[in-house]
């Protein structure tokens, strides 16, 4: 088959965790023959999931690509985990996909995944098809789910198919925008004579399929007002359009898991979803011109694409899945990766079903591919003709929101296990490992606690290194309140030299970290003694007297002592001053500070008391609320130690619909029921 922009589709397979998606690519895979027989999730037998995290927890935990050939078209399938955690591989497979399937469970609602999907579709201006799955199921709603999706969705949502139903059990469809029934055989849909008990229902949907196809196209618009009708074509034509500007979303029915109502799926996809050449174009720096520039799905143009997604594998090695966005794509050909200014060899280049990888020798404008051994690419990164360097904008990807610092299991086994962590960051890129100066602490940052869990596990998987993921310390500080002033003497007699240092000092508070002045009068300490006294007091510094915790906002002035013209050293003043601060801190009202984090939470409406009543439980502080992109964003502010877990109680609390972002704020005197938990 002779590929081209024209007969691809890309197709990122998005929805709800556990809705069917992995089940739905597994039976159009079947369907195109591309597998002989259909694998199961439950028995790791899948092509999308092949990881060992995914086929020990049953569910998608990283995107995978899969291909199959339907109708004279390539079908680049992109399927996409689910749950909350893995909002990096949605992000990842926006950029490689032209379009969306949301794959949505039949039981009369709009679910949180589908929900999140589809929002993020639209924003991301995708066209996309809603497949309504699990009809073969007892209580399967199809008109309660379609009713659902019409009431959240007003004047998107567009049903074009009616399933025949016998009993509780879905046996086959009516295409409104065809106008014909088909009977689910097992050897694939058969067509049969519209049941007379459906004809009523296919009026009324064609109906509103012709008013949906006037409203994208002012010449239909016209005809549908002159003739009050439009006709087959015209019908097919708009809602086509529709699509492709994102004002109609198509819904189908059936059941993955039987394989019913897939091939109608398989062709709708082919008939009404863009082809990879009609995919908007991108927008890229022209790194000659430093100019903006239109990136057009065009073959004969200088190579242009992007990296979307890289897996590590401590055999294989990096492999890195990109889409071509413009030119051709060859092997044995250097590229140049303007991220990096470095030119990388292209050796091998595959097409992909899984984790089975079939060499080719080109990847034409709009395909999909993956190439091996690139030293210097990563996600995100662009990879362009090397005397036509354009630079494509990064994938967003979103930050931490749940950290847990980090240690390895095994004594001496520290550099295997954050060398793992590390190549596992490369591959994740909502995922981080980081260095809390504060603290000292390595800590890892994710997506959620599930997210953390499987990182874990694969650094075993695959580096065969044990972590022990535990609660961050929280960055104490101490302060003081009150001006006090104290003395240090320090007096050491032994034989030949003693030691002698003495000097008065004074503490009080400050707005800066720490400030030191001198105020001494008739050199009662000599100049050259006075910068071991701050020395003395910078050492002391990070060792507070009430818990242990640094000491900042202090202003310490040396203002009086006394000296040994013998005896006296930079080492006596310096410990002098160490035994002076102390005794100073302490008698000017010493206080714990504790960290204090600024929130910004987006929630629907109806959430917004939960979450202000929890915020008030964690000692948090409202600041302001205001609305966004039909949320509530909520600005707070919460100390640090509350607020460690915040991700896992915020989902739970909005069924998955809430975000947040934090911020540090500043210190804040801590009350002492947190010192007391401290002692």
């Amino acid at each position: 088959m002779e590929i081209s922009a024209k007969n691809i589709r890309n197709i990122a397979v998005v929805g709800h965790s556990g809705e069917g998606k992995t089940t739905l690519c597994e039976a159009m895979l079947f369907n195109a023959g591309a597998i002989e027989r259909m694998g199961k999730v439950d028995n790791g037998t899948t092509v999308c999931d092949f990881d060992e995290q995914e086929i020990a927890r049953k569910s998608s935990v990283s995107l995978a690509v899969a291909y199959l050939n339907w109708k004279d078209t390539k079908l680049n399938l992109i399927d996409v985990p689910g749950f909350y955690d893995f909002e990096g591989e949605f992000n990842e497979a926006m950029r490689a996909a032209g379009a969306a399937l949301v794959v949505a469970g039949a039981n009369g609602v709009v679910t949180v995944g589908a929900e999140k999907a589809i929002d993020l579709c639209l924003k991301a201006k995708k066209p996309l098809v809603v497949f309504i799955n699990g009809m073969d199921k007892e209580n399967a709603d199809y008109y309660g789910t379609v009713r659902a999706f019409q009431e959240k969705y007003k004047g998107k949502i567009a049903p074009i198919q009616i399933p025949i139903m016998e009993g509780n059990k879905m046996t086959g469809i009516v295409n409104a925008l065809t106008g014909k029934a088909y009977h689910f055989t097992n050897v694939g849909p058969e067509e049969i004579a519209i049941p007379e008990e459906y004809r009523r229902d296919l009026e009324e949907m064609q109906l509103a399929l012709m008013e949906a196809a006037a409203e994208n196209d002012e010449v239909l618009l016209e005809k549908y007002f002159e003739d009050g009708a439009l006709s087959r074509e015209d019908t097919i034509h708009g809602i086509r359009k529709g699509i492709f500007n994102i004002n109609v979303i198509p819904v189908m029915a059936g059941s993955a898991l039987l394989n019913k109502g897939v091939i109608n799926l398989m062709n709708e996809i082919v008939k009404y979803m863009p082809e990879a050449a009609e995919r908007a174009n991108l927008s890229a720096t022209d790194l000659k011109k430093d100019a903006v520039v239109s990136i057009g799905c065009e073959e004969n143009a200088p190579l242009a694409a992007q990296v979307f997604k890289t897996a590590v594998d401590p055999f294989v090695g990096k492999m890195n899945y990109l889409r071509v966005c413009r030119g051709v794509l060859k092997t044995g050909t250097d590229v140049l990766n303007p991220v990096t200014n470095t030119t990388e060899r292209i050796n091998s280049l595959y097409i992909v079903r899984g984790k089975k990888l079939e060499p080719v020798n080109t990847l034409v404008a709009g395909d999909i591919g993956a190439v091996s051994k690139l030293t210097d690419t990563g996600t995100g990164d662009t990879l362009c003709a090397p005397d036509a360097p354009v630079l494509f904008d990064p994938i967003p990807f979103p930050k931490p929101v749940l950290s847990m610092a980090v240690s390895a299991t095994v004594r001496g086994t520290e550099d295997k296990v954050f060398g793992g962590l590390n190549r596992l960051a490369e591959e994740d890129k909502s995922f981080k490992v980081y260095k809390n100066p504060d603290t000292n602490e390595t800590l890892v940052g994710g997506q959620g606690e599930v997210h953390l869990e499987i990182i874990k596990k694969k650094l075993k998987a695959k580096f065969g290194a044990d972590a022990e993921f535990t609660t961050p310390a929280i960055a104490y500080r101490e302060t003081i309140r009150s001006t006090s002033t104290a003395e240090g003497k320090y007096k050491k007699q032994t034989g030949g030299h003693g030691q002698y240092g003495h000097c008065k000092m004074r503490f009080e508070p400050c707005e800066k970290d720490f400030e030191f002045a001198e105020e001494v009068v008739g050199g009662t300490v000599p100049k050259n003694y006075i910068p071991a006294v701050e020395k003395g007091i910078i050492e002391s510094l990070p060792h507070g007297v009430l818990a242990g915790y640094p000491v900042i906002r202090v202003r310490a002035v040396l203002f009086d002592g006394s000296y040994h013209p013998v005896d006296s050293s930079e080492a006596a003043f310096k410990a002098a001053a160490e035994l002076a601060f102390k005794e100073g801190i302490k008698n000017a009202s010493p206080v714990l500070l504790e960290p204090l984090c600024r929130l910004k939470i987006a929630v629907p409406e109806q959430y917004v008391g939960d979450v202000m009543g929890d915020l008030n439980k964690r000692r948090g502080r409202i600041i302001g609320m205001d609305a966004q992109d039909g949320l509530q964003v909520i600005t707070a502010e919460a100390p640090q130690s509350e607020i460690l877990t915040y991700a896992t109680s915020l989902r739970s609390m909005t069924q998955g619909r809430g975000k947040f972002t934090e911020s540090f704020a500043r210190y804040e005197q801590a009350p002492d029921s947190v010192l007391q938990g401290l002692k």
